[in-house]
């Protein structure tokens, strides 16, 4: 570690605890903890000061948010680390656990960019570590690309260069990287291609998500150092290391989390081998299953804003009004145990300073496009406080663009890669909870979810979306969550019969998938007639003639962005909308039924081809 800390417990700066301690003297938690800290400041033993520093810092953070934070305060606790970070300087051995973090990317240079500035903020707000040589010494990233153009691909490389300049250690994992590997790891035959894939060199990329994280496997098994304890720490690159407060008039995101701290304390102190965090901001669904909630926010929104004068002081500032979690932006989150919303939700104009109704509801119709790269203008969730060692829980569901696990977690792969179906995640994590339980947790660890690039005002790439002119195109997403949402339910009713450990014959896992189709179509049929009412409501409201936004000068591009909007919002779920008659065609339903049978009847196989793989290797 860095020498320059090398110095006794009695001359460590301790300023921050102290200042923590004088500011909460009151509190009958800070006096027990003052009253240790005067005797071990005494004791001569780095090993106590550090305990010390980690029994105060749960006290702290929970007076901390007690109360509205406040930046002052967040940044004393931020250097809080640095001194705990000094006193393990100190040490001989430093036991914690290394990180290496694999950001999957396909085409999105300006959201990786975005999220490894968002770790380098982090790594210099809390230290995790320490600096050995100018780089952070307990971390390494890993950029597994699957860009199809070549610009993106070179910038990919060119960040990873940059960044490691900075002090992350960064490795480039293109194409003709995760092609060395695979040829190093995969025998002539096909047993892992339902894992990996079959892929010409020719065309290397938009393997899929799933596919890609598969790849990185291998390269993780191969980058873990058996001198030292790690953790692969997996995160989409449209997300950030911080996370999205409410506070009495605004939002603001903030780097409240010291996330390598706590996932180390979580896997060090607790027996788990696989942890899902969640996300805050942008919800982590597709539009597909988000329309009609959103429908109905907008119905509201515009009802409301029709009755206020046009250059009357804007009315849309309720910070307090809700917090989308539960699920709240799913249309059809009583599938996952949730209540559906009975309410609609307001929205909160983004607006800083004075402004009228006029400039609220032109910035509103400006960014309604931004929910068809998911987006969600009024359900957006924010970071509620807990201590995140005390609320561990058990876990069904892995959130894919931010989880964790140790070495025994490399066996679980993602299934199902080579179908490319969204809801990967959640059907991996019924698999993990099957076979581990209780090792399989869910902490309040969440990471900032950005879906769109502010320059841009959309995603640089989104599989399934396409942008074409004026049209936006869900029905690849759309199909891809469809049938992503029938492979999560008939795995969910497998593993009521002990799927995948005890056997289940292909007639029953066949059976299963089609009363699964015929289950999901019912439900998105009954979607799809809610979405037509609530389009043909918007559509009503948002073209009578008396409204002032019809009746008045200087709204034209509002009108038209509302416009157009509702025109994509029909395209995609309006009575003549391709997507639904594609879905639920006879040749459709057959070839997904066929095709994830298949894929379930041969998860055994592939768990088993899989497993030795890695030991092979591993010998």
């Amino acid at each position: 570690m860095n020498s320059s800390h090398k110095n006794s417990p009695q001359q460590h700066q301790c300023d921050s605890l102290i200042y923590f301690f004088n500011r909460y003297k009151e509190n009958p938690s800070i006096q027990a903890l003052t009253q240790h800290f005067n005797i071990t400041k005494q004791s001569g033993r780095y090993q106590q000061l550090i305990e010390l520093y980690e029994k105060s810092i749960p006290a702290i953070e929970h007076l901390l948010w007690d109360n509205e934070l406040n930046t002052h305060e967040l940044k004393k606790y931020q250097y809080l680390f640095h001194e705990l970070e000094a006193l393990y300087s100190n040490k001989t051995i430093d036991k914690r656990h290394h990180f290496i973090i694999a950001i999957p990317v396909a085409d999105r240079p300006q959201h990786v960019r975005q999220c490894l500035q968002s770790l380098l903020n982090l790594c210099k707000l809390y230290n995790y570590g320490g600096l050995i040589d100018s780089s952070y010494a307990k971390l390494q990233v890993l950029i597994a690309d699957d860009s199809k153009q070549l610009k993106n691909q070179q910038a990919n490389r060119q960040l990873a260069e940059e960044f490691t300049t900075l002090g992350i250690k960064v490795e480039y994992f293109g194409a003709i990287e995760q092609q060395a590997i695979i040829k190093k790891y995969k025998n002539s035959d096909e047993q892992l291609d339902n894992i990996i894939g079959n892929i010409t060199a020719d065309a290397f990329y938009h393997k899929g998500a799933s596919i890609t994280r598969n790849i990185t496997y291998l390269k993780l098994n191969e980058l873990r150092n058996p001198n030292q304890p790690n953790l692969f720490y997996f995160i989409d690159s449209d997300q950030e290391f911080q996370v999205k407060i409410k506070t009495q008039t605004d939002e603001v995101d903030v780097y409240a989390i010291n996330y390598f701290y706590y996932l180390d304390k979580l896997f060090s102190n607790k027996t788990i081998d696989v942890l899902t965090g969640k996300v805050v901001g942008d919800p982590p669904v597709s539009p597909a299953v988000m329309a009609g909630n959103f429908l109905e926010d907008l119905i509201t929104f515009v009802s409301r804003i029709a009755t206020y004068e046009k250059h009357a002081n804007c009315e849309f500032h309720q910070h307090d009004a809700h917090n989308a979690d539960d699920a709240a932006y799913h249309d059809m989150a009583d599938l996952f145990g949730f209540k559906p919303s009975i309410e609609s939700f307001q929205y909160n104009c983004m607006i800083k300073g004075q402004h009228d109704h006029a400039q609220c509801f032109t910035e509103l119709c400006n960014n309604l496009s931004q929910f068809f790269d998911g987006e969600h203008p009024t359900r957006k969730s924010y970071y509620e406080h807990e201590d995140v060692v005390a609320n561990i829980k058990p876990a069904r569901t892995i959130y894919t663009g931010n989880y964790v696990f140790n070495e025994n977690g490399l066996q679980y792969f993602i299934p199902f890669a080579n179908l490319k179906l969204r809801m990967a995640g959640p059907v991996l994590g019924r698999i993990i909870k099957s076979d581990i339980g209780e090792r399989f947790v869910s902490a309040n660890l969440p990471m900032l979810h950005k879906r769109t690039v502010q320059a841009i005002k959309q995603s640089e790439f989104r599989p399934g979306v396409e942008h074409q002119a004026n049209t936006i195109d869900l029905s690849g997403e759309f199909t891809r969550q469809f049938y992503g949402d029938v492979m999560l339910f008939s795995m969910q009713s497998l593993t009521e019969l002990g799927y995948p450990h005890s056997q289940v014959s292909s007639k029953k896992i066949s059976a299963i998938v089609a009363n699964t189709i015929n289950s999901m179509k019912e439900k998105y049929s009954t979607k799809h007639d809610d979405n037509i009412s609530k389009i043909n409501h918007l559509k009503a409201i948002v073209n009578k003639p008396q409204h002032w936004w019809n009746t008045s000068t200087g709204l034209n591009n509002a009108i038209l962005n509302i416009t157009s909007f509702i025109q994509n919002i029909e395209f995609n779920f309006g009575t003549d909308a391709k997507v639904y008659s594609q879905l639920f065609s006879a040749s459709s339903i057959e070839k997904y039924q066929t095709e994830i049978t298949a894929a379930l009847l041969s998860y055994t196989s592939d768990k088993i081809h899989w497993d030795n793989l890695l030991k092979a290797k591993s010998a």
